[in-house]
């Protein structure tokens, strides 16, 4: 392994035979002790993929996944390269949203258990939950396609939502028709729902001196000290856990047609142009609107919870999006290559988009300040939000971090600590919870994760993400 930099590490194609690209880590040397022998086989494992460009990626809080390593970033040819569900997730579509409120900590902390109370009736969470939007199939095929646009039609949002999101809620190439009946039935009844595992709604405050750049955090809607805001985690659900499902089978027999070989099944693929990549590529935006479309809900829950908690509505309230950004995903994305501006397929596998200034993709709020990143940490130590950066389009197809990762598996952290024991130990740290499950709730304690000032660090150091606020949790409320 070379030292590129104190944060970059390179692993040679001369390491494993097969690599097409080189693979590169971004670690601090801590980190890179920390990360798991599975993320050096996975990420040299996907340098080995037809048509890669580059290098195959690591973000720093990478850890073993499924196929791809979590923290995993990869562009494809689109003509010679392949598209593969290992390297996006079974939870398509799984991101980060954060709202701003116009409320401080003085005001919304007498009132923080009901808020919290009222939030987790509101938002169902745990495993099988269903929401309160009962949708006709073709009620659910056309959410595939508009997204958040349908959300917004119904009720669900304000016009502004969809400037404030990736892809304004609404990717295109979606087809409901490359969907399974299955996963039809898994996802009509999911809409507005958290889920489980590590999905999370949180209530976060700011420290004053936790603002580090004044002027970008104004333009994202950050105004004030010990302001008020809330960040989400969840994605597709069942509905694009099923998509992968079915197309993993697909694309064992499709690797067979196409005379493909991996050196792992986990990362069965299939060339992005095939009949068989280009309808998962359309199943997979289907389950992507899907997930911009259920944190829409989840907003519309939240804006219906803080009127009642606070007997205002939420437009008074400053209940407004600064962002949602998606950190499981392939997308058709331009970027220079050899010197050359081209089309690649970027995979992106528990990594966020980090876009410098002056990107058309990110409107004219953006423009200035480079696309907001937002950062998710355990639940005991807080968030970030920061910028994106032209470095991080430079070096990794416009990729950074997506949050703490993890240091241990589920199991491991549920022998050290009971949910009902972490409960009242953030209760001491003022921190109120309600969790569907206590166990689901032990499994997501602060030790199970990487510290998240390491993360951030590290990207600051490298370039690739620039830090705006840091957020520190008040309520949380678990899947």
């Amino acid at each position: 392994m070379k030292k590129v930099s104190d944060v970059v590490w390179e692993v040679s194609p001369d390491y494993k035979k097969g690599m097409n690209v080189p693979a590169r880590i971004y670690a601090s040397e801590k980190l890179l002790k920390e990360m798991d022998e599975g993320v050096f086989a996975q990420v040299t494992n996907v340098a080995c993929l037809p048509g890669i460009q580059k290098y195959a990626y690591c973000m720093p809080d990478g850890h073993w996944g499924y196929g791809f390593p979590i923290g995993g970033v990869a562009a494809f040819d689109l003509e010679r390269g392949v598209i593969s569900p290992g390297g996006i997730g079974f939870d398509i579509n799984c991101g980060m949203r954060l709202i701003k409120t116009d409320l401080t900590v003085k005001e919304v902390q007498p009132k923080l258990r009901e808020l919290v109370d009222a939030l987790f009736k509101s938002v169902p969470a745990g495993v099988g939950a269903k929401g309160f939007v009962h949708l006709t199939q073709n009620q659910f095929k056309d959410l595939m396609v508009q997204g958040v646009s349908w959300c917004i039609e119904n009720g669900f949002g304000w016009k502004e939502d969809a400037q404030r999101i990736e892809e304004g809620g609404e990717m295109k190439g979606a087809d409901p028709a490359a969907v399974s009946s299955k996963a039809m039935q898994r996802g009509i009844t999911q809409l507005g729902t958290l889920g489980s595992g590590n999905h999370y709604l949180e209530v976060q405050m700011i420290h004053a001196e936790k603002i580090f750049d004044h002027d970008i955090a104004n333009t994202f809607g950050i105004e004030n000290e010990n302001q008020i805001l809330l960040m989400m985690h969840t994605g597709s659900r069942g509905f694009g856990h099923q998509i992968g499902t079915d197309y993993l089978e697909l694309f064992g027999s499709a690797m067979r047609k196409y005379d493909l070989r991996v050196l792992d099944r986990e990362l069965a693929c299939a060339p992005f142009k095939s009949k068989e990549g280009q309808n998962y590529f359309a199943a997979m935006v289907c389950s992507a609107n899907m997930a911009f479309a259920n944190r829409q809900v989840i907003t519309h829950r939240i804006r219906e919870a803080f009127s009642k908690v606070f007997g205002r509505d939420a437009e008074s309230l400053g209940l407004h999006i600064i962002y949602d950004v998606a950190h499981n995903i392939a997308k058709i994305e331009r970027h220079t290559i050899e010197g050359e501006s081209r089309e690649v397929l970027v995979h992106r596998k528990g990594s966020t988009r980090a876009f410098g200034p002056g990107r058309e993709e990110l409107g004219a709020l953006f423009q200035n300040t480079g696309q907001p990143v937002i950062l998710g940490g355990s639940m005991e130590t807080g968030s970030y939000l920061l910028a994106g950066t032209q470095k991080a389009v430079d070096e990794t197809f416009g990729s950074t971090a997506h949050g703490s990762g993890r240091t241990m598996s589920r199991t491991q952290a549920r022998k050290r600590v009971s949910g009902n024991e972490l409960l009242k130990t953030m209760e001491k740290k003022g921190i109120y919870v309600r969790a569907a499950s206590m166990e689901g709730l032990a499994e997501e304690a602060g030790f199970a994760y990487k510290n998240i000032f390491d993360v951030v660090d590290t990207i600051t150091r490298a370039g690739i993400s620039k830090p705006v606020v840091a957020l520190a949790p008040l309520g949380n409320i678990k899947g």
